[in-house]
């Protein structure tokens, strides 16, 4: 899209806001940001009031396009949190866009110091959404609290001589802790929780499978609630009906000596939790041998477990 140009003396061929895709990177984006012209205080109100009041989409786009070097260099200052620059810059620009939408040109100031609130707001929205998997900060307050105690952190590695271009991790001393307490006006306790949340880090709760073919273990085994899981719950509650109900109707289908054997040796618990009746005890009250009693037990097994399987 040809924009038109600041003065209209500037012939066409000249038009300083003609961007010549494509970029390739971001270092070629930022140098064309930075060679795009300023406005005049005249120029900006001009161009602001058309988009106000005649939904000027050309002025709007010379507002935004003037003011892009703005967005780099406030996105500059939030480097240390790991995230793509190019990223940065591109939530800078929609803040700025949000901006210039709702600039009035009556208000008596510049867009630069109204956009600045929306570019860093857009900003700081993505860091947070985006430096770890949870979030640190859901709150007003403990967004402020984010932003600041990463700040002062630098400032104190600034301090001892160290460089305050990384994320400052080490641990805040006592005197430090109160100091961002005193300074955020801020409880000595709110400091200390949100310094533990920006230096811990996500935790993978599905286990890694390893190259050995062993079943890894990861968090997730020991953190999920089996007991109220669905279908857990179901067959939980598909045992019980088996351990009453279904026990009782396959018991009908036995004659009454096998009947006593499976309930002398599986179903009856002696006082002293030794168990039912041994082969041998039931072999000498019915006079057979222990062998005997043995494939009763067993055929009577089998009876039970076709008639559980119908049961079901």
């Amino acid at each position: 899209m040809t924009a038109l140009s600041l003065s209209t003396q500037a012939p066409v061929a000249a038009n300083p806001w003609a961007l010549v895709p494509p970029l390739g990177n971001i270092e070629a984006y930022i140098t064309a940001a930075n060679r795009l012209p300023m406005l005049t205080l005249e120029q900006e109100q001009a161009f602001a009031r058309q988009l106000k009041d005649n939904n000027d989409l050309d002025a709007a786009g010379k507002l935004i396009l003037s003011h892009l070097r703005l967005v780099v260099s406030i996105s500059r200052q939030y480097l240390g949190y790991g995230l793509p620059h190019a990223d940065l810059i591109q939530e800078g620009n929609v803040g700025l866009m949000k901006a210039v939408k709702r600039f009035d040109p009556d208000q008596g100031v510049r867009l630069v110091s109204y956009a600045i609130h929306w570019i860093k707001a857009e900003i700081h929205e993505y860091i947070i959404k985006n430096w770890r998997m949870v979030k640190l900060a859901t709150t007003k307050a403990q967004r402020k609290l984010f932003f600041n105690l990463r700040s002062m952190k630098q400032g104190f590695r600034a301090d001892a001589g160290e460089d305050h271009n990384t994320v400052a991790r080490d641990s805040l001393s006592d005197a430090q802790i109160d100091c961002v307490a005193k300074e955020l006006n801020v409880k000595r306790e709110e400091v200390i929780e949100m310094e533990a949340r920006m230096a811990g880090g996500d935790v993978l709760l599905d286990p890694v499978s390893t190259d050995d073919g062993d079943d890894a273990f990861g968090p997730i085994a020991y953190l999920a609630d089996a007991h109220h899981e669905p279908t857990a719950m179901i067959e939980a509650h598909q045992r019980d009906i088996l351990s009453s109900d279904g026990i009782t109707q396959a018991l009908e289908v036995l004659d009454e000596r096998s009947r006593r054997i499976v309930e002398e040796r599986w179903l009856k618990v002696n006082d002293d939790s030794s168990g039912g009746m041994t082969l041998h005890e039931l072999a000498a009250e019915y006079g057979v041998s222990a062998e005997r009693i043995r494939q009763i037990e067993v055929a009577a097994m089998k009876k039970m477990k076709a008639a559980l399987l119908e049961f079901t």
